[in-house]
């Protein structure tokens, strides 16, 4: 545990003002995703952009995550 406490830690201290704006843009499209709201015509629609929304924020994120992990276990 100590360990992904430590990768957390590394991973905030390294990061730009930009990865927190992504972080948070990736959180806002999951969080619209599960509690969407809107009528039945427009629901597919908005939960096809945030989920590609998601996936463009987050595959980069953990990209980043994984790569810091790796390296440190080197």
């Amino acid at each position: 545990m100590r360990k992904l406490i430590d990768i957390g830690n590394r991973y905030a201290h390294e990061s730009t003002w930009r990865d927190y704006a992504v972080t948070k843009l990736c959180l806002f499209s999951m969080g619209l995703a599960a509690g969407t709201q809107v009528s039945e015509k427009y629901k597919k629609t908005v939960l096809g952009l945030s989920a590609c929304a998601f996936a463009v924020t987050y595959i980069p994120l953990m990209a980043k995550l994984i790569g810091m992990a790796v390296k440190q276990d080197d």
